[in-house]
């Protein structure tokens, strides 16, 4: 058993070396979002004033959900896009993507498929970067890490607001002590999601990215233009989330602490993440822990049941339990 851990490892790292020494091929999954084109522009044009040099994009497949209609008017445009402007071949499979590249980028839109379409990744021991939302339910976010897990496949997901310029700054503040933040941003509502995975995801991946994990209970007030979401982490600190519709609702994260509260400068881009996403792909060292992720997504999840019984508390452990987590 030691010697096969010993030979596991030897692997992972030796792999890694081989990823980060040559211009990684990267394959897309899911040619509906405005990402697919903007993530390959910036890998993929040394002009760009934001290139992220080390890879290139270099296959995709399209994927698309027929009753998502954001992703079915969507895809053969960005499709096109790829092909005429940089070349990316389309393949028929993730079986057949994987056989072409050396990493992926899991983009399709619609987070319900993400599980199945990870695991042809996972299965062929391709590193794997998920877009926002992870996935479509707590469920499949836990089935995905502990896949990755088992199969010893480096794997992660964030949202790009985690490394907005504003955002960073703002977690090295001198603050003193923090006792809490709120976090602010846009929250449609797509029916097919659990109501904060949609949109709602990327104020939550701020609020986790200066606060961390911690958060025992959850409780929402819910009106049909505003979520008001408030977590009680173990240590006292309190995390809100503010989740506007129909109105103007810039992201914007205010952190409280013993010496001085500040807010979120604005302004932010794609290639903050796409450099920490190349970083992954050449080290096999995801800079957010699935732990997180995972209690970012109970956060979401047990928001969602408050709203269900009609704004009591819910704690995170019971929603993670009915998850089939820890």
């Amino acid at each position: 058993m030691r010697m096969h851990r010993r030979f596991l490892l030897g692997w992972v790292f030796a792999s890694a070396v081989a990823l980060a020494a040559a211009e990684l091929r990267i394959g897309l999954i899911g040619l509906d979002t405005s990402h697919v084109t903007a993530f390959t522009q910036l890998f993929n044009d040394p002009a760009d004033p934001n290139h992220v040099p080390g890879g290139r994009v270099v296959a995709g497949f399209k994927g698309g959900s027929p009753d998502l209609e954001s992703s079915r008017t969507r895809v053969e445009g960005y499709t096109r896009e790829l092909q005429q402007k940089w070349g990316v071949k389309i393949v028929d499979s993730i079986e057949a993507l994987c056989a072409e590249v050396d990493v992926v980028m899991l983009e399709s839109v619609d987070g319900r498929p993400h599980l199945e379409q990870a695991r042809p990744v996972i299965q062929a021991r391709k590193p794997i970067f998920i877009d926002k939302p992870m996935a479509g339910s707590l469920r499949d976010v836990i089935a995905i890490f502990r896949l990755a897990r088992e199969n010893r496949v480096p794997c992660w997901s964030s949202s790009s607001l985690r490394y907005y310029p504003g955002l960073i700054e703002l977690k090295h503040a001198d603050v003193g002590t923090i006792r809490g933040a709120v976090s602010t941003g846009p929250a449609p509502i797509e029916p097919h999601h659990p109501d904060l995975f949609w949109y709602g995801i990327h104020p939550t991946e701020a609020l986790f990215a200066v606060l961390g994990t911690g958060c025992e209970r959850v409780v929402r007030t819910h009106t049909p233009d505003t979520d008001v979401v408030t977590g009680i982490w173990r240590d006292g600190r309190v995390g809100t989330l503010i989740g506007i519709r129909n109105a103007a609702a810039p992201y914007r994260v205010t952190l409280f602490g013993a010496k001085a509260v500040l807010d979120q400068k604005p302004g932010g881009d794609y290639a903050p993440l796409l450099r920490e996403v190349m970083k992954f792909f050449q080290t096999g060292t995801a800079p957010v822990s699935p732990e997180e992720t995972i209690e970012l997504f109970a956060f979401m999840e047990a928001a969602d049941e408050s709203k269900r019984r009609g704004g009591v508390p819910i704690p995170l452990s019971e929603v993670l339990a009915a998850a089939g987590g820890p």
